[in-house]
């Protein structure tokens, strides 16, 4: 039996909720604090993992703060501040173009039902462009002048998120899975959607249906060749603190 076999395994799990997410705003890849409840979101999250002996060898977050806090509060109360963490750009959240930092019942009360939840949902449409101007401050901050400019994203579907992703998987989670390591990834809405749908081998018009709750842990034991071990329990840890979030809220990928 390897060391895969007996241990590892891939947690993921969405940040806790945000003050955009509290607000309905769409906030991709603009940098917003967790909400009092995402703060105690995360500490459920981490009660989820200690209560059950899950614990993560290494992390990986996105370049944004809301992903990063949640790490932090997880592996704080579960005694694992000292585990390797690993943060990049290809975790970030979709990018929403000129929807970003736009209240949604604003952006929902100016176009047709259909376009407003293909930017939403759907896997192909991406929202409109953010101005040239717009992206040129967004990527003057720090964190970004390492991006080359062709990868620096002005909007993005699902299927950029998933195109972005998948060398994060093949080259980094993937390896450390093989070597027996449990990586918690925490990251957004969309990005989750993206992992799920490959993992889980979904169609386009499934991921359209699927929500990634806030704060929920999901588990995934992999065999050798990356497909998912079936596991009766499901993906997430805290089935019915998922179906409760999914019920009321916030569920918004943003």
């Amino acid at each position: 039996m390897t060391r895969t076999d007996r241990g590892g395994a891939l947690l993921l799990l969405r940040h806790g909720q945000s003050v955009s997410n509290a607000a309905d705003a769409f906030t991709g890849w603009s940098d917003v604090p967790l909400s009092e409840l995402g703060v105690a979101q995360a500490g459920g999250a981490a009660t989820v993992l200690r209560d059950l002996g899950v614990r993560p060898t290494c992390v990986h977050t996105s370049l944004l703060r809301r992903s990063i806090s949640t790490a932090e509060i997880v592996t704080d109360a579960l005694g694992r501040g000292w585990v390797p963490v690993h943060r990049s750009w290809r975790l970030n959240e979709r990018h929403y173009g000129a929807l970003t930092g736009r209240d949604k019942k604003a952006v929902a009360a100016e176009v047709d039902a259909a376009s407003f939840r293909a930017w939403r949902r759907s896997w192909a449409a991406a929202p409109p462009p953010m101005t040239d101007p717009a992206a040129a401050l967004m990527y003057a901050d720090e964190r970004y002048t390492g991006l080359a400019p062709e990868v620096r994203p002005h909007t993005e579907s699902l299927a950029d998120v998933w195109a972005r992703m998948l060398p994060y998987w093949s080259d980094v989670l993937f390896p450390e899975l093989l070597a027996g390591e449990t990586p918690l990834l925490v990251g957004h809405g969309n990005t989750l959607r993206a992992f799920v749908m490959f993992l889980e081998g979904l169609g386009p018009v499934e991921v359209e249906r699927l929500d990634i709750p806030t704060a929920v842990p999901m588990r995934y034991r992999l065999d050798r060749r990356g497909n998912p071990i079936v596991d009766p329990g499901g993906r997430y840890l805290d089935p019915a603190g998922a179906d409760e979030r999914v019920r009321t809220g916030p569920t918004r990928n943003t």
